[in-house]
């Protein structure tokens, strides 16, 4: 992956506006679990619910219906009784590979500096 540097980034309103896009749709603290958690395969709510812990059964539906808007998910529904309900990350997604890594990085080196962890 090619490092860049901060002096790198322009400092312009398409930049901003880029990126507070892109905070807005990954923003919050479930929305990547749920996306990792979905990385291994399709899964059924309950299945999600007890790999993302701590998350509400509430701010789950929320955060999968915002992952679905924006093309991340997509949510099958199968003709049963009753109804199955089926998650399952889009190859859009795949866009967000470099994203992730980078925030992992930075996560684990940030943690060092604050917490010596």
């Amino acid at each position: 992956m090619k490092k860049i540097k901060i002096d790198d980034v322009p400092c312009d309103a398409a930049t901003f506006r880029a990126i507070r896009d892109a905070m807005e749709v990954l923003n919050g603290s479930w929305k990547l679990p749920i996306l990792l958690s979905l990385k291994a395969g399709p899964k059924h709510f309950k299945q999600i619910a007890k790999e993302v812990e701590g998350i509400s059964d509430k701010m789950l539906s929320k955060e999968l219906k915002s992952l679905e808007s924006n093309y991340l998910i997509k949510r099958t529904v199968y003709d049963t009784f009753p109804p199955t309900v089926e998650y399952e990350v889009m190859e859009y997604t795949e866009t967000l590979q470099e994203v992730m890594l980078a925030l992992r990085n930075w996560g684990t080196t940030h943690r060092k500096k604050v917490m010596g962890k």
